[in-house]
């Protein structure tokens, strides 16, 4: 006597792949209804959805820039700038904010009592006051409360520092991206900081006392066996870190650094063309994202144990 086949109603899977048929199509309703309140909304107030007014002339100038702009560019031109200032702060904060969260969160377990507890002051500081308000506390109590670029402070012979910004040999930064920059990478540290600690308490203190009794010091236990291991458990909260650092970058708005978010703001008010402009905008904020998602996924599969 042979078994006979279930039914597939009764098979999981099949209800699974249902239930996500009918989530999927319940979003394209609701992303269709959304769609066409919106084109009847603009058509009853005169205006046509449309990217042509990238193609027009700008007219503003933007205080800051890494690439060639003048305000007889166009629209498209001046959102690149900005695009370019965002990254430009993106990239430097995440580099900047992983060595001073890593440090921190060492620090936080040292066994000397001044060095720990001056860091637990800094995380707690750090973590729990809003970032606007560091933000603009950087800016105008730290860098506009330095003396004028002819009394500039300089430090060790090549580093200047005024209310014009830091200045370096090569190049200088201006008073508005340094105070971003510091307030987003002491902020975000701080919470990497904690990550960090952690994600060491988290290996198992048997690992440190077999590599005491091989005679590893302490800096290169922490290095050769402690962190590596750590990794597995600090990569995916340091992974969310890194978005909420980049999209915290649109508060520079706050302190006047031309960020996308800033030129896309001014080209809103000049256009009127909000839709287009938060879309662009949302696209680029969820193009950055997911490419720091998909290189920080792929960075925690090497660190896995196979």
């Amino acid at each position: 006597m042979t078994n006979s086949k279930p039914p597939v109603w009764r098979d999981y899977r099949f209800w699974n792949i249902v239930a996500q048929l009918i989530a999927v199509s319940l979003a394209a309703v609701v992303v269709i209804i959304l769609w066409g309140n919106l084109n009847r909304n603009l058509q009853q107030l005169g205006i046509q959805l449309g990217f042509d007014f990238l193609q027009q002339q700008a007219s503003f100038g933007i205080g800051e820039t890494l690439i060639n702009y003048q305000p007889t560019d166009t629209y498209s031109r001046a959102l690149w700038v900005g695009l370019v200032n965002s990254l430009r702060v993106a990239v430097l904060g995440i580099f900047f904010t992983t060595i001073v969260g890593i440090s921190a969160g060492i620090a936080r377990l040292s066994d000397n009592w001044l060095v720990r507890k001056i860091t637990t002051i800094y995380v707690e500081i750090f973590r729990n006051t809003p970032l606007l308000l560091q933000l603009l506390f950087w800016y105008f109590a730290v860098f506009l409360g330095f003396p004028r670029r002819e009394d500039k402070i300089s430090l060790w012979g090549f580093l200047g520092i005024s209310q014009d910004g830091i200045e370096l040999p090569w190049f200088s930064l201006s008073p508005e991206f340094s105070a971003l920059l510091l307030g987003l990478v002491f902020f975000t540290g701080a919470f990497i900081a904690e990550i960090v600690r952690g994600g060491i308490q988290s290996v198992p203190k048997g690992q440190w006392e077999a590599a005491r009794s091989l005679g590893f010091p302490p800096l290169l236990i922490m290095r050769l066996v402690i962190f590596p291991q750590a990794l597995r458990v600090i990569i995916p909260p340091l992974t969310s870190q890194y978005l909420n650092l980049t999209k915290n970058s649109s508060l520079a708005i706050a302190i006047g650094y031309p960020d996308i978010y800033f030129v896309a703001s001014t080209t809103f008010n000049q256009t009127g063309r909000a839709v287009e402009v938060m879309l662009l905008l949302i696209l680029t904020y969820l193009t950055l994202s997911l490419t720091i998602s998909l290189t920080m996924n792929l960075f925690n599969r090497q660190v896995q144990i196979k």
